[in-house]
């Protein structure tokens, strides 16, 4: 399949040039050190609740670090994320390659498949990393293990919203700083438009709080999967795509 031959050549591409070594390094030590963080706080107010009991309700890991870990995750993916995406298209427009790869029997759909999943597989890598802590706390602290695995689906599908406007970012410029302060705005913008939601009205105040891409992943971090926010994401992804693949398109047509 055409589009698995596009995935295993990104992805080379990836470890071939030092975005995925940088881009995961950072991740690791953002996580890290977010993971950190939270463990330290949880483990003063642990010892404060050993001596004086009435602290301790409600003392938790899965609240107390699991649940922010996540949130700060979310975080640093919208800042990591337009980094791994610039190059995709925006390279090959640079370099002229598009064009070579038009000429190719390959579809447009699986040519963006494959950059997608490819950029997918990078992002997989990065929430594995910080499966470990995770994995590392467990195994002294009792969690909940449901809060944890709609935590992890919820940041699967976050990821790909934020992948597929990264994408389609790179697909409409061939400058990759363009593409990725680009994707950044647009990112930034969507996170925040909820935060006026309460003052915008009872008409306005809705729409934006639908439209906040972080505000859907607030059920996945206190454990439950709600079928409106995985349908968010899933059509704000193949939305993303679908004006990618337009596009593609449309530069076909014109060369």
């Amino acid at each position: 399949m055409n589009a698995l031959a596009i995935f295993k050549k990104e992805l080379r591409a990836y470890f071939a040039s030092p975005i995925a070594y940088v881009v995961l390094t950072i991740f690791a030590l953002i996580s890290g050190f977010f993971f950190y963080s939270l463990l330290t706080f949880f483990s003063l107010n642990s010892l404060q609740a050993s001596m004086n009991p009435a602290l301790g309700q409600g003392l938790n890991a899965s609240e107390w670090i699991v649940r922010p870990l996540f949130r700060d995750i979310a975080v640093t993916m919208l800042l990591l994320m337009p980094a791994a995406t610039m190059r995709l298209f925006s390279e090959e427009k640079k370099t002229g390659t598009i064009e070579l790869l038009f000429s190719y029997p390959i579809r447009d759909w699986e040519l963006l498949l494959g950059k997608f999943l490819a950029a997918l597989a990078l992002y997989a890598a990065m929430l594995g990393i910080s499966l470990l802590d995770v994995a590392m706390l467990g195994s002294f602290a009792r969690l909940e293990w449901g809060l944890i695995v709609s935590g992890y689906i919820g940041l699967l599908l976050l990821g790909m919203a934020f992948l597929g406007l990264g994408i389609l970012a790179s697909a409409l410029t061939e400058n990759q700083v363009v593409a990725a302060v680009g994707a950044f705005g647009v990112l930034l913008l969507l996170w925040v438009i909820g935060w006026s939601a309460e003052a915008a009205g009872p008409t306005l105040g809705p729409i934006l709080s639908h439209l906040s891409i972080i505000n859907h992943y607030d059920s996945f971090a206190k454990g439950t999967i709600e079928s409106r926010d995985v349908i968010y994401y899933l059509n704000f992804t193949l939305l993303c795509l679908f004006l990618t693949l337009r596009s593609l398109e449309s530069k076909r047509w014109r060369g």
